[in-house]
């Protein structure tokens, strides 16, 4: 026990002294790694029934350390808390591995279009509320062989125009209500084509996968 600017202080209370994994967690880090979670399964990495009990224990996890089980098996999937992220992302925020970007698509009642020859990031979010999202990747340059493609839609119709040999893996989308997917790209995948990870939630409208028919964009 010290007396110090006028009070006592026991360095036994000191902050720096807690385990980092005994810290508690906000509701935003829970989250946060249900998303890393969602990823996941949109990988292949977990099956339907471990995402499931792996949310159960993000979403009732107490300290850093309970939460960051439920990752620790998993390449690539970190939750960093409080600390910076890389440049330019604020705390708390993940990349998948090998990312070099993360691009925000967001709408409110319009139209968010993307066509021609367009720059595809490895990370794209997509938010858009009683409005259409068309995409079309046939002509566009892609960073990564691997796109993941986060949606987060409310009665929103959803396009997508991708490349003959593309591969679409849809199994990561973990809320559908009241929405209809029509994938017409089902078939067989080329090894050097783009692959396309969608994962999150589509409430109300719907989402059209297929490939161009004679170069027009019109889903």
């Amino acid at each position: 026990m010290r007396w110090v600017d006028g009070e006592y202080s026991d360095d036994r209370d000191r902050p720096d002294r807690l385990d980092q994994r005994d810290l508690r967690v906000s509701d935003a880090e829970r989250e946060h790694v249900v998303e890393l979670l969602q990823q996941a399964i949109g990988r292949g990495m977990l099956t339907l029934d471990e995402f499931t009990e792996r949310t159960d224990t993000a979403l009732g996890s107490r300290t850093r350390g309970e939460l960051n089980a439920v990752l620790i098996d998993l390449p690539g999937l970190t939750h960093t808390g409080a600390a910076p992220g890389p440049a330019g992302m604020p705390p708390g925020t993940s990349r998948p591995e090998g990312s070099a970007d993360r691009v925000e698509l967001r709408g409110h009642g319009s139209s968010l279009v993307r066509k021609g020859r367009w720059s595809v990031p490895s990370e794209l979010l997509v938010r858009n509320k009683y409005g259409e999202t068309r995409l079309d990747f046939t002509e566009a340059e892609f960073t990564s062989r691997v796109v993941h493609i986060r949606l987060d839609t409310k009665w929103c119709a959803v396009k997508f125009l991708v490349p003959q040999g593309a591969e679409v893996d849809i199994n990561g989308l973990d809320e559908l209500k009241w929405a209809h997917i029509d994938d017409k790209t089902r078939g067989a995948a080329s090894g050097d084509s783009p692959r396309l990870v969608l994962t999150g939630r589509l409430h109300g409208g719907s989402l059209t996968l297929r490939h161009p028919r004679r170069g027009l964009f019109s889903c």
